[in-house]
């Protein structure tokens, strides 16, 4: 049987300790760190985690204003909002919840927002900060995935890292991110031919593909870690479930995570570690 690492239990550490912190930072610079999420339209899963965003800073201590606009919205209005939160000087962190209406382009909201407060890590010089090794904001779910290895103290140097999902907010980053800590990575897709044979192979693997139960225990060999990132609906209970089956896959691994309460706890904390960051350089600018 597996060991379940708790994603939620790893969330409330961190938060505990940046609860300390941000005590001290407001005495040490006079104001609390502020991060802003823009809402556009009530999508229910946005709303909710919007919601789950707003609550973690209130328990942190983290000044939090959500900026709720109409689904009809325009890009150009969009854009001005953002540009006016750039020039505050009192707002460390600016997050847009995504997705958006079809007719504002993401792309060009994402690249909108300076790099220094984007708290998401999307932007690219962000993005290309990961890729060069250089200081950036490093993208919330990759960056808590990474946190929970080295939680359950899984070795990740010389590990076969088999990641399936090839997604920029997921599979890439925490591909590079596995690399840099010397595993060997491969990344999986929905073109790859006989892909249990390759997950098989694996030390690790990260299931970011977005399929209901995808993973299945023909696809793990045994003493695997097996690292859920899916959120989805059970089509049979419709409740929440990973990309993995977890009953079928947690005889066979020595490690795993599970949904709810694995990474999506985390995803979250690293958005409040990444709102601390970027007040402080704010700060000591």
């Amino acid at each position: 049987m597996a060991i379940v690492i708790s994603g939620k239990e790893l969330a409330t550490i961190r938060r505990n300790k940046m609860k300390e912190e941000v005590i001290e930072f407001a005495k040490k610079y006079s104001r609390l760190p502020h991060l802003v999420v823009i809402l556009v339209g009530d999508n229910p899963a946005s709303v909710s985690y919007v919601t789950g965003k707003g609550k973690a800073c209130e328990e942190i201590g983290i000044k939090n204003t959500t900026i709720k606009k109409p689904e009809n919205i325009t890009e150009k209005e969009l854009l001005e909002i953002i540009d006016e939160l750039n020039n505050d000087s009192t707002v460390d962190g600016i997050l847009v919840q995504l997705p958006l209406p079809k007719h504002i382009n993401p792309d060009l909201v994402i690249n909108s927002i300076t790099p220094a407060k984007d708290v998401d890590g999307f932007h690219p010089f962000n993005v290309a900060s990961l890729y060069l090794k250089q200081p950036g904001i490093v993208s919330c779910t990759p960056k808590g995935i990474i946190e929970v290895l080295d939680f359950a103290n899984i070795q990740i140097e010389g590990k076969h890292a088999v990641v399936i999902g090839r997604s920029n907010i997921v599979g890439m980053p925490v591909s590079k991110l596995l690399l840099d800590r010397n595993a060997t990575v491969t990344i999986c897709h929905s073109r790859t031919k006989n892909l249990a044979e390759i997950t098989k192979t694996a030390d690790i693997i990260i299931a970011a593909v977005g399929k209901a139960k995808f993973v299945k225990a023909d696809m793990v060999r045994d003493g695997a870690v097996v690292i859920d990132v899916g959120v989805n609906r059970d089509e049979t209970t419709g409740k929440l479930c990973g990309d993995v089956d977890f009953k079928d896959v947690e005889p066979k691994a020595s490690y795993i995570t599970k949904v709810p309460g694995g990474i999506g706890p985390m995803t979250i904390t690293c958005l409040m570690e990444n709102t601390l960051e970027c007040y402080l350089k704010h700060m000591e600018e």
